[in-house]
């Protein structure tokens, strides 16, 4: 080790690296070193000759002063093409790094006139942007400061060409090296929320399109600095990547009880950083485009998104009939249409939702349930806005046990990230298997909960996660059924992996444990397995592979048709009711001066919707239509005939807020009914305008069934498909198309899906035939696939 390195080494280590502010008095020492030792090394080049117009320069780390034990020095000779020949400034070159090189210390350097620092930072972006921190190391400063004031001058002025371009190439350097928050391994550097992004948030403030973030950002580079330099003492290497190997010895020369506090801190500042880079970057091509389209006095662009919220510039924020400080679900409303729509919450939003929404009540309302469902399935979009609202701290306001896990390390060579990270990875696989479940809502719940449990100190994490879980969903008011199931999903949800590749998938006792494991159940064996595969997919590819699928599928199959053999088929049906039920008196009246009877009871920010009329063909889907058009979603309906007169209940919620208004329902029934249409539409336009979660497509198809066992006097179809505006009216408009008359129907949407059971009969009455049958199910599927 050269004498050099070794004073390098010795100035790191004279800083005690656990106590509060050394790192920053550590690399101060170690700039203030290497700037001395350059200037050393200058006067001994010029051997006491003057030279004009020529200077020594630096740029990347030792220019920002930031620079560890063992970074690399990045070095620019710069000339006047007038001053020294090219000979002659390449010899005095050689003489400036060959002793460096002779010294041990890395070298990236280069000999450029004025003219090719500007040229340079025009044709190379990596360049421009490290021109930016061009710094006077010796020599003549007028020429250092000519090519830095030149270089500025042409970034500011050439940000308009440029900023795709700065976009792009962050893009793919993330895609290539990961989330610095969420790698076992990080690279410091390059990876996403590593200090390579703090050069990128100076450059986009250099270009005057935005300000950035300070404070929390500014922390956070200064603990990843810190890990950088201790990686360098601990290994004697210039190193960037924190490996497994290094970081026990890592973590206690910064003064950690162990690795896995380092890491949780690391990811903490990974994640404030990243956010804080996307958004800058967000923020700088929103101002640029404002700058480009711009004709005339400004006024903001907002689209409605629902429930208060409004698109501007790429972001989802609250519009100024929100009601934040009076509604402690509104959070839970903003973060699922930013994330249906791929879009994530504005800064100042998740500001204001942090600061000023109350606190939701214990136990949940059912809406808050609905909705916390309807975000956990919005797919891929759910993982931006989910990031910021957990850096907002409204997600421990909502799972307070989800601090224990957030930024948690899993030093597992199958796992590729953190345990929060992983929930969030989990979630958005189960998204994609919503159908091959007839509960989605409860798989989400489990993804979102079945690690919960990687606490310190915990020694068997599906124990501990079943405890904390059923904690959480208690206060979620979940229902005692569906908790346990829950509960149950999150202490067994390694229960089928471990048998189907650790016993044979024939041998009863393997059956008979997993029966067990899912208490006799095949909607919980449903789900346990939806719940295997999202789990390992998440993981990484390591976890499951097409062999450790094959004996899962394989050992699944088994078991269900066991259990099938033993039990009825279970389903999510709701019992046709055959009594006639006891109606008001105002009720009858109504229905006979040929008036439809509405009333409308709210609780907890849901409505009950109870409409009595005479029975007509096309009766559902013109009220679902109605329902649709005013803009409520149906949450479950329960829609029946009982002695000529159509009983329908409906459990709605309103995206805009509004309460509805039993007149106006019963007016628009009337209406239509009389073969006025205007009143649906409205439904059109809100078609148009829906916000479909970013891959909803890529979901299977519509699955709709006959459930052969269910009626002796009506013809059952199960329909299963993604909830949108107006679905219910195209169900019940293709019924009536295939002359079928609805009976009952039972409507229920967990988690963004319907989970819809129609009793229909033949207008006369009587099952439909099998052909019959057969091509009720396919219209229904083109139904609603057309959308």
């Amino acid at each position: 080790m050269t004498d050099v390195t070794t004073m390098r080494l010795d100035l790191a280590g004279t800083r005690t690296f656990a106590t509060p502010g050394a790192g920053q008095t550590r690399r101060r020492a170690l700039a203030e070193f290497g700037f001395g030792w350059l200037q050393e090394l200058w006067r001994d080049a010029c051997a006491g000759r003057r030279h004009e117009g020529v200077a020594l320069a630096a740029v990347g780390s030792l220019a920002r002063g930031d620079s560890g034990p063992l970074s690399d020095y990045d070095l620019v000779l710069v000339h006047h093409p007038r001053g020294l020949s090219g000979k002659e400034v390449g010899a005095f070159a050689d003489k400036l790094w060959y002793p460096i090189w002779d010294a041990g210390v890395r070298l990236d350097h280069s000999v450029r006139t004025v003219a090719d620092c500007r040229a340079v930072a025009s044709d190379d972006l990596s360049a421009a942007v490290g021109l930016l921190d061009l710094t006077h190391v010796a020599g003549d400063a007028d020429v250092v400061n000519a090519a830095r004031s030149t270089v500025a001058h042409d970034w500011r002025a050439n940000a308009r060409t440029r900023l795709a371009e700065i976009q792009e190439s962050v893009v793919q350097r993330h895609a290539r090296q990961g989330d610095l928050a969420h790698l076992v391994e990080p690279d410091l550097k390059e990876a996403h929320g590593g200090l390579r992004d703090m050069s990128v948030l100076r450059a986009l403030t250099s270009a005057w399109l935005t300000d950035r973030p300070h404070g929390e950002v500014d922390d956070a580079y200064e603990r990843i600095l810190d890990v950088r330099d201790a990686i360098h003492v601990v290994t004697g290497r210039g190193r960037d990547r924190l490996t497994r190997e290094d970081q026990d010895a890592c973590a206690a020369l910064l003064g950690y009880p162990d690795a896995d506090d380092l890491l949780t801190d690391l990811s903490t500042s990974a994640r404030t950083i990243a956010y804080a880079v996307d958004g800058t970057l967000r923020r700088a091509m929103q101002s640029q485009r404002a700058r480009t389209l711009r004709v005339g006095p400004r006024r903001p662009q907002l689209a409605p998104l629902g429930y208060g919220l409004y698109r501007h510039d790429g972001e989802a924020v609250l519009g100024p009939s929100a009601d934040l400080t009076s509604d402690p679900v509104i959070p839970l409303r903003a973060a699922v249409v930013a994330a249906r729509g791929g879009i994530p919450l504005s800064p100042t939003t998740l500001r204001n939702l942090a600061a000023s929404a109350p606190t939701l009540p214990e136990p949940w309302p059912e809406v808050a349930r609905n909705l916390f469902a309807d975000l956990l399935a919005t797919g891929p979009g759910l993982v931006t806005v989910w990031e910021g609202l957990d850096l907002a701290g409204v997600v421990e306001r909502w799972i307070p046990e989800w601090r224990a896990v957030r930024s948690r390390p899993q030093r597992n060579a199958v796992h590729r990230h953190t345990v929060d990270r992983h929930l969030v990875e989990t979630v958005v696989a189960t998204s994609g298997m919503v159908r091959d479940v007839a509960r989605p809502d409860l798989l989400m719940l489990a993804a979102v909960l079945h690690d919960i449990g990687k606490v310190a100190g915990s020694r068997d994490h599906s124990a501990t996660g079943a405890r904390l879980a059923d904690t959480a969903l208690q206060r979620m008011g979940v229902p005692d059924a569906d908790r346990q199931t829950v509960v149950r999903l999150v202490r067994e949800h390694l229960t089928l992996v471990e048998l189907a590749t650790r016993r044979d998938p024939e041998d009863p006792a393997t059956i008979a444990a997993l029966s067990e494991a899912v208490d006799g159940s095949v909607t919980t064996l449903d789900l346990l397995r939806a719940l295997t595969e999202a789990d390992a997919s998440a993981a990484g590819p390591k976890a499951w592979s097409d062999w450790r699928a094959g004996l899962v599928q394989r050992l699944y199959q088994t078991c269900r048709a066991t259990l099938a053999a033993r039990t009825p088929e279970e389903r999510a049906l709701v019992v046709e009711p055959t009594d006639a039920l006891a109606l008001s008196d105002d009720a009858l009246e109504r229905v006979a001066s040929g008036d439809a009877y509405v009333t409308v009871t709210s609780l907890g920010g849901a409505h009950r919707l109870d409409i009595v009329d005479r029975d007509r063909a096309g009766l559902f889907a013109d009220t679902a239509g109605l329902l649709a058009a005013h803009g409520f979603v149906v949450r479950s309906a329960i829609v029946r005939t009982v002695d000529g007169l159509a009983v329908n209940e409906w459990w709605v919620d309103s995206p805009g807020g509004e309460t509805p208004l039993p007149d106006v329902i019963a007016r628009d029934l009337r209406r239509v009914a009389g073969g006025d249409r205007s009143p649906l539409g409205r439904l059109q336009r809100r078609r148009s305008a829906a916000v479909r979660s970013p891959g909803s497509g890529s979901v299977d198809s519509t699955r709709a069934m006959v459930i052969t066992s269910a009626s002796d006097t009506a013809t059952v179809i199960e329909v299963r498909a993604t909830d949108r505006p107006g679905l219910l009216q195209d169900i019940g408009i293709t019924l009536a198309r295939a002359s079928l008359s609805v009976r009952s129907a039972h409507i229920a949407t967990y988690a963004g899906q319907t989970l819809d059971t129609f009793y229909v009969t033949e207008f006369g009455g009587g099952q439909l035939a099998p052909a019959r049958a057969a091509q009720a199910v396919a219209m229904i599927i083109d139904t609603c696939d057309a959308a």
